[in-house]
């Protein structure tokens, strides 16, 4: 191993070791060593992979700091893989001098107000663990080009915007788990442009990525490709929670403004707990997605905004969080302009989301081939369920009920200006204040319907 005391590095904290482990980098071994001190640097490390073949970089687990005093990223590894990971696209090159590099044991942490932590360009199965990075512009920076990612068991906390940031970049095969990443003032986990697929975030504590007393829009998972492409995704099991700011989500994902079909496809968001934010989830402009098993909380503006989108399944998640009227109104499901949506074995519990005059718990707006089937929509706070211009959609089997001891909707199901064939049938209603159902204007109950038993 390439000891960097053994180039000259001091470790005092003071000194600037840049040149020290620099030389380490080009006349070691390809395995740099980092004992236990403080290295300040000031100019990014540089890993070429075809000067210094396999590179690892180690510390001693929370012994070793490294300071980045400079902009640009403290570690930079750049490789020249321009394939994909398919076994035959990979030159024998990659495969002798390239694969996996890894980063390992240590802290960095950013003094610098334009300093990176960690930098990946063009390689192939770059693995990182046990690193903290704070205090930088980004924690991982990841650009161009890069495949098979490993990162795990690390800390990307309180960075200056995003803390994991894939920017237009080519990138296949992705996992993040065991990480907690927090405190990052723009994202936790960002996605722009490029072509991002087989991402796989697993297993983290993402919370509190906003810049508080601001309007910068922030989210903890922001995938945004108006230019790119973003598919072959699974969110599962992690903690996905902050405080409530303007302009904030906990996921947010922004497609292509496209009606082609294979927009932004091919997500899956299940097994997870979000909330506490401006709005929980929020879609716009995607294809195929899938969101299950979730408990989502705590939403000041709508636990759920899905626009523009196509092929969504929600379902089997719990959406609540007032205990009693006196909290402040949260939560609600808008879907606005799409179609082959279906909102399905939903259990909820007095959302707030519309007025007086419109909107409901559950509201389709201008939507086609759509259905809320199953859902238990209790003690909404104006109604349960609302479609407004809508065309050739189902709202059956639900449970619509206020339970409460001086109940406040006004309808249980009401359906405005369809625009094309809508069935309501086999739904349980109750405790409405001006009428259990109104369809397009007129206050009826159709057959299949049951008011229930007060």
């Amino acid at each position: 191993m390439a000891s960097v005391y053994d180039f000259g590095a001091t470790g005092d904290g003071q000194t600037d070791d840049t040149e020290a482990i620099q030389h380490a980098i080009a006349d070691g071994d390809g395995t740099l060593q980092f004992g236990k001190g403080t290295f300040r640097i000031t100019q990014p490390l540089l890993f070429d992979l075809t000067q210094t073949g396999f590179a690892s970089v180690q510390g001693i687990g929370g012994a070793t700091r490294l300071v980045m005093d400079g902009p640009g990223p403290a570690i930079r590894i750049v490789g020249t893989h321009q394939g994909t990971a398919s076994p035959p696209s990979i030159k024998p090159p990659v495969w002798q001098n390239e694969r996996m590099p890894t980063v390992s044991g240590l802290e960095i942490l950013g003094v610098h107000p334009l300093a990176v932590g960690i930098e990946l360009t063009r390689t192939m199965q770059p693995t990182l663990t046990g690193v903290l990075i704070r205090n930088c512009r980004h924690g991982l920076h990841l650009v161009e080009r890069n495949r098979n990612v490993l990162i795990s068991h690390c800390h990307i906390y309180d960075n200056d915007e995003y803390g994991i940031f894939f920017d237009n970049c080519n990138l296949h095969q992705t996992i993040i788990s065991a990480c907690h990443i927090s405190y990052n003032k723009r994202a936790g986990i960002k996605s722009l442009n490029g072509d991002v697929h087989n991402l796989h975030i697993t297993g983290n504590d993402i919370e509190y990525n906003n810049r508080p007393g601001t309007d910068e829009p922030a989210a903890e998972i922001w995938f945004e490709a108006p230019e790119g492409r973003i598919s072959e995704v699974s969110i599962a099991s992690n903690t996905i929670q902050a405080t409530v700011t303007p302009n904030g989500a906990n996921i947010r994902i922004h497609g292509e403004d496209t009606d082609s079909p294979n927009k932004s496809p091919l997500i899956a968001i299940s097994g997870n707990v979000i909330g506490s934010q401006t709005r929980a989830i929020e879609l716009k402009n995607v294809n195929r997605l899938s969101i299950t098993g979730n408990t989502i909380y705590d939403s000041a503006d709508l636990s759920l905004l899905i626009q523009r989108c196509s092929g969504i399944s929600v379902g089997s998640n719990t959406i609540v969080w007032r205990a009693d009227d006196s909290l402040p109104e949260r939560d609600g499901i808008r879907v606005e302009d799409s179609s082959n949506v279906s909102l399905h074995n939903l259990v909820t519990e007095r959302l707030c989301s519309g007025s007086e005059e419109a909107g409901a718990a559950i509201e389709l707006v201008r939507c086609r081939e759509s259905s809320v089937t199953g859902c238990q929509v209790l003690d909404a706070r104006h109604r349960g369920i609302e479609l407004t211009a809508c065309r050739n959609c189902r709202v059956t089997d639900n449970t619509v009920i206020d339970r409460r001891d001086q109940p406040s909707m006004r309808e249980a199901i009401r359906v405005r200006d369809s625009a094309g064939a809508i069935i309501v049938r086999n739904n349980l209603v109750g405790g409405a204040t001006a009428t259990p159902m109104t369809i397009d204007g007129r206050n009826e109950l159709p057959e299949t319907n049951l008011v229930a038993t007060p």
